[in-house]
């Protein structure tokens, strides 16, 4: 009989955390469907789909060291690349895994995505094939921050770009 209330206990705390294990699995499963919409409006030039999954306070940084854009100017820039560089740009493989930052300069819920694409040029040139790792922090349905890499050297040099050391 002492041992009924210790064994109750166990089984609350028990409940407790898969409690909580169950919400930030479903928090994890909203923030990848974030992402899965977001990619899609990447392949298919959705600005407005963009539009709507970034948050007004949405800072993206990379590929480059010193990259970083907001909100309008990622619009923008997505904008321009649509309407005038990129044909077709194709997820031809995504992996999303979602965890969870809890100290560092940016906590919060996160989604990376591995993916290779396939991006082809409205002037000819290409396609081009890169790797490429974007990790994007979600609040509330929105992405509020993202860090893109990928080899921009490769992607030039697909392009035909010759590299020259500086002269001395």
């Amino acid at each position: 009989m002492k041992h009924i209330p210790l064994i109750c206990l166990g089984a609350l705390l028990i409940a407790a955390c898969a409690g909580t294990n169950n919400d930030q699995q479903k928090v994890d499963a909203e923030n990848i469907a974030v992402i899965e919409k977001y990619i899609k409006a990447v392949e298919t030039k959705d600005t407005q789909a963009m539009t709507d999954l970034l948050a007004d306070n949405y800072v993206g940084y990379g590929p480059s060291f010193s990259d970083s854009t907001n909100k309008v100017q990622a619009i923008e820039n997505w904008k321009d690349v649509a309407e005038n560089l990129y044909d077709k740009i194709e997820y031809e493989r995504t992996v999303n895994i979602a965890a969870t930052v809890k100290d560092g300069p940016h906590p919060g819920n996160f989604v990376s995505d591995w993916a290779s694409l396939k991006i082809t040029y409205k002037d000819g040139r290409g396609p081009v094939r890169l790797n490429m790792n974007a990790i994007y922090r979600v609040e509330n349905g929105k992405i509020t921050l993202s860090r893109t890499f990928y080899n921009e050297a490769d992607v030039l040099r697909q392009l035909g770009y010759d590299y020259c050391p500086p002269a001395e």
